[in-house]
């Protein structure tokens, strides 16, 4: 929704964003000087020791030292209570006393009709822990002092249980006024094929409430008490208020005990997360009877930087976790991965709890490994590599997964990982430097020492400053022509951004685009006034025809269109030539030469089908030419690179 002109600046004036701060940290009195304003404290989105996070009261603004967050009272209460623009907006102004301008009428209906389901599911929530104490959940309560839950657990956790009743809950409710759409909608009861009266989804099942992170009850997950019910857990059908793949159960309160020092973890089911919290492993959450999705990656990112995934030591526990790498992999950025500890065979976070205490889930949390670990007992465990075909089939399945990570930097030190790992299975050593090798048709000179120029990538770097002007002029565009967001939805998530401000932009349009004549408003109230001027201000932008004159449609799709085959191109040839040159090690073999040649050759060709030529860079039909600058960095690193005719390369 618009806001009207003013309302924002005089919420950010009422609000005392140290007193926000003040409830998700703990102030350093040494630091802090709370009568200027100016206050410091251990930083609530990253885990540290030192309170690097500062807080500027009388600005409105705070920054982190150490892992660099930044924003205002409105980001603050988005990224901590993961919430949505508007809803952090609603948080502030009730607690500012501001009553919070009304949305349009279809809007404020589906957020009433919310705040509806939700208040129904808290009452369904406190008649299964009534029906817990009852005569009719004696099993329930058997299975739960077998399985050693406390009593103050099951309060914590608000354990219940579905009575075997066709409509227990159901009755209970519409006999306090609620309607049956009402309990049908929020997932508590089904309506029959045959139109007769709604039935309980949940029947003789211990009951756990699954809650967001503002503390609102939005499902259900029950455990059959039954062996013969067609589903051992069973959780709440997707809802208005429940998106399963974005949610995670016990997400508030291991948020809170990750920001005070606790490491994150992932534990499969609930009752593994609920005997973790007992043993003292308060951060630990647990996605909801499906495989992880990459929502819930980056939800447990927001958490913490480096979750440790504890699944079951089972068969499927383990595929489940290398099925979990391919997911990660293109999604890992600088100091953000996974680490796995791994249970042992046959056992569970609970099992092993059980059996051996805390003592020994600490020792497997301490002993965590990385993801580039995992990754290599993937694809070489229980495998025989006595061929050289078989060698190579190793090269390209590893190659393949590497090539999914889209940080440079990242997919570097993985390549150096998997290459130290490999020279250890085979027993390979590096190519020695100095002296003379004897090949079938004489000497050969000794290979040269990797050229610290060439390692560094320049060229690539280069190329991607060129990347992130046809990003630009794609979202410029975008913003200007918001009814083009559907047409080109896929392809913009697929993109890969090269800076946090068209990350941002992206969001933001992905989010608003269908919003009509409130979509600039809300995307400027999102990301900023000025950051949009300095987008479109751009030389390169504001030169681009659909800037300097938007308002045609068909122009603005063929210029998007063009702008995404350009970019694409570009990376093609980006990527091959950092493959390539991240394999030098100073000879180079009959596939780096050929795939250097192929780049080369690709080079080539956009400059033989060149139809203009600028003063700042050349652009080809294709769109993949390469800059002046960029084109002498390539030949050079060609003329540089020694082949050994051993190596089966012609030189």
């Amino acid at each position: 929704m618009s806001l009207p002109p003013g309302f924002l600046d005089e919420l950010r004036t009422r609000t005392s964003l140290s007193q926000v701060v003040g409830r998700k940290v703990m102030w350093d009195s040494r630091k802090s000087n709370q009568g200027k304003g100016d206050m410091w404290a251990p930083c609530p989105f990253h885990q540290e020791k030192t309170a690097s996070f500062h807080v500027d009261d009388r600005k409105g603004f705070y920054y982190c030292f150490g892992c660099h967050a930044k924003g205002d009272a409105i980001s603050f209460v988005r990224e901590t209570e993961n919430v949505g623009f508007m809803e952090a907006i609603e948080i502030l102004a009730r607690e500012a006393g501001m009553p919070v301008p009304k949305q349009d009428p279809q809007a404020q209906a589906k957020a009433d009709y919310r705040t509806e389901l939700a208040e129904v599911m808290e009452q369904a929530v406190q008649y299964y822990r009534l029906q817990l104490k009852t005569g009719g959940a004696t099993d329930a309560r058997e299975y739960l002092e077998r399985r050693r839950m406390q009593p103050a657990t099951q309060d914590t956790f608000e354990i219940g249980f579905a009575p075997d009743a066709r409509q227990g809950v159901f009755q209970h409710l519409t006999g306090k006024g609620v309607s049956p759409d009402l309990i049908v909608d929020s997932g508590l009861a089904a309506r029959p094929d045959d139109g007769g009266q709604p039935y309980d989804r949940f029947r003789d099942r211990i009951i756990f409430p699954i809650r967001d992170t503002r503390g609102r009850a939005i499902a259900l997950g029950g455990r059959a008490m039954s062996p013969n019910a067609r589903a051992k857990y069973l959780n709440s059908p997707e809802t208005p208020l429940f998106d399963k793949g974005r949610t995670l159960y016990n997400q508030g309160p291991a948020r809170e005990a990750a920001g005070k020092g606790q490491p994150l973890i992932v534990a499969e089911g609930y009752m593994d997360v609920i005997a973790l919290a007992e043993a003292g492993f308060s951060a630990t959450v647990a996605p909801l009877g499906t495989a992880i999705t990459e929502d819930q990656i980056r939800l447990l990112w927001r958490i913490a930087p480096e979750p440790i995934i504890a699944l079951d030591g089972d068969r499927a526990g383990l595929q489940a976790a290398m099925r979990l790498i391919d997911l990660a992999l293109p999604l890992l950025e600088a100091g953000q991965s996974l680490r796995f500890a791994l249970m042992p065979e046959g056992e569970d976070p609970d099992d092993l709890l059980k059996a051996r205490g805390a003592g020994a889930m600490q020792k497997l949390i301490d002993q965590a490994q990385p993801m580039v670990s995992l990754l290599w007992r993937r694809e070489t465990e229980g495998k025989n590599f006595d061929s050289p075909e078989r060698k190579a089939a190793l090269d390209k399945s590893l190659r393949a997964a590497i090539k999914t990570i889209r940080d440079p930097s990242i997919r570097n030190h993985y390549g150096e990982e998997i290459k130290r790992l490999r020279w250890e299975l085979f027993g390979n050593r590096r190519p020695q430097q100095g002296g003379f090798r004897k090949s079938k048709g004489g000497f050969n000179a000794p290979p040269m020492a990797p050229l610290s120029g060439t390692k560094s990538s320049i060229l690539a770097a280069g190329a991607r400053v060129q990347e992130a002007l046809h990003e630009a002029v794609i979202l410029a565009t975008l913003l200007l022509h918001p009814d083009l967001v559907e047409q080109f939805e896929s392809e913009l998530e697929r993109m890969e951004l090269s800076t946090q401000d068209h990350n941002a932009l992206r969001t933001a349009l992905l989010r608003h685009a269908g919003e009509g004549d409130d979509c600039r408003a809300k995307i400027e109230a999102e990301i900023g006034v000025d950051a949009l001027e300095k987008l479109l201000a751009a030389s390169h932008v504001s030169l681009a025809p659909t800037v300097r004159n938007p308002g045609d449609i068909e122009i603005a799709a063929l210029c998007v269109a063009e702008e995404l085959a350009k970019l694409e191109a570009r990376r093609g040839i980006t990527r091959e030539i950092e493959d390539a040159v991240q394999d030098l090690s100073g000879v180079a073999d009959e596939g780096l030469t050929w795939r250097l040649g192929q780049a080369a050759e690709a080079r080539n060709r956009a400059e033989r089908s060149e139809t203009e030529d600028t003063a700042e860079y050349d652009i080809a039909d294709n769109g993949a030419a390469l800059n002046k600058d960029e084109r002498s960095r390539f030949d050079e690193l060609l003329k540089k690179i020694t082949f050994t005719k051993g190596s089966g390369g012609n030189t």
